[in-house]
């Protein structure tokens, strides 16, 4: 046989041991149950604080903020949002808007710029929890600014929490998938991100994977104090993952499923803003490690552009052990994306596509490596974070 077509019979090995070894990542079946309505007198349910770090999100709040306030939920909670440096008038925006829907009672503040050492989201999300445990709660709802929750939201996290007793209940929002460029290229990351995180080895209590997704986590005061959160991953970039990890390895038991519905509401009209979503922190992903860049590189050329090319080679040039092998490999790989997308009501035949996206997912992570060495890694709306261990430590 040719080269090309040992190739992709590596391809179509690889994707034999992704369909099947890999915590069946391309399902989306975990997702939680909505609990009986009216369920559960009010005096049992626990007290709960939403935390919302904000940063110019003065767009975006009139479509996320009211549907916090309207939470149908029978305890006790309350809503606190942190405004982190804001220059579009985020917290006047929060306060006209609680002061118009009311609801759930809104606190603003603004805890200043961050510590030396500190991430922005999360030096935010420490001084809304400081604020919050003052307030004795037992769980804390920690969801971004752009994250709109149906009214049943927070009853559902916190039954599930309760029900199985986990320390920590996150959900996947669902993405925007309005636009060319979202149609394209959201579906993939939530698959990509499962691939690397399949969501079954998170939820198993005895396996090492953990991961949440950072718009919707529903977390336990107890199991945040038992960790040391936040001040544990101070510096992570990767918040969300980094947060299960905290939890996970104090000994909490986690979990992460897809939404049914949370959305996010926040836009990504062009490619330039799901490129900069990506390539903030692709590079910490990969821990900053030429060595993991350069595997991630060959993983994702072997893996989702070799099927395509060899397929397509082989019929030209006649090379039928090639055509065959990768025609098998690019089968597998459109199977599995064909649930994603069905998640996100898009057609199947943009199944097709995923090589292309896959491509444009690689070439975003190069540029991250890329930003990193020249000093622009890891930036976000106006912060640029310094790679962990390379921060001065807080005095």
């Amino acid at each position: 046989m040719s080269p090309l077509a040992w190739t992709a019979v590596g391809s179509l090995l690889a994707w034999g041991w992704l369909l099947l070894g890999q915590g069946f990542f391309w399902r989306t079946d975990q997702r939680l149950p909505h609990p009986a309505r009216g369920s559960g007198a009010p005096g049992s349910w626990p007290d709960v604080t939403v935390v919302v770090p904000a940063r110019d999100e003065a767009a975006v709040l009139p479509d996320s903020l009211p549907s916090l306030l309207a939470q149908d939920y029978p305890g006790s909670a309350g809503i606190v949002l942190v405004d982190d440096g804001s220059t579009d008038g985020t917290a006047d925006v929060a306060r006209a808007l609680s002061e118009r829907y009311g609801g759930l009672p809104l606190t603003v503040v603004s805890p200043g710029e961050p510590a030396p050492g500190w991430t922005g989201k999360l030096w935010a999300l420490r001084h809304g929890m400081a604020l919050a445990r003052t307030r004795g709660p037992v769980y804390l709802l920690l969801t971004d600014a752009d994250i709109a929750h149906a009214p049943d939201s927070l009853r559902t996290l916190v039954a599930s929490a309760r029900d199985h007793r986990l320390d920590l209940v996150s959900q996947m929002a669902r993405l925007r998938v309005a636009g060319g460029w979202e149609r394209l290229v959201v579906p993939a990351f939530v698959y990509f991100f499962s691939q690397l995180y399949p969501f079954r080895w998170v939820n198993r209590p005895g396996a090492r994977t953990a991961a949440a997704a950072g718009g919707c986590v529903l977390l336990s005061t107890e199991a945040a104090d038992r960790a040391g959160l936040p001040d544990s991953i101070r510096q992570a970039v990767i918040d969300d993952v980094s947060l299960a990890r905290a939890v996970k390895r104090s000994g909490g038991r986690i979990w992460l499923g897809l939404a049914e519905r949370v959305d996010s509401v926040r836009p990504y009209p062009r490619l330039a803003d799901l490129w900069r979503m990506v390539s903030r922190s692709a590079y910490a992903q990969l821990l900053y490690s030429p060595l993991l860049l350069a595997g991630t590189v060959l993983g994702l050329t072997l893996v989702y552009l070799v099927p395509s090319l060899a397929l397509a080679v082989g019929v030209v040039g006649g090379d039928a052990p090639a055509a065959w092998a990768g025609g098998l490999a690019q089968a597998v790989m459109t199977a599995t994306y064909l649930p994603m997308l069905r998640y996100y009501r898009q057609s199947p035949l943009a199944a097709l596509l995923l090589p292309f996206t896959a491509l444009l997912y690689l070439l975003m992570t190069v540029d991250s490596a890329v930003q990193h060495y020249r000093g622009r890694g890891a930036a976000w709306k106006g912060r640029t974070y310094a790679r962990p261990g390379a921060a001065p430590e807080e005095t």
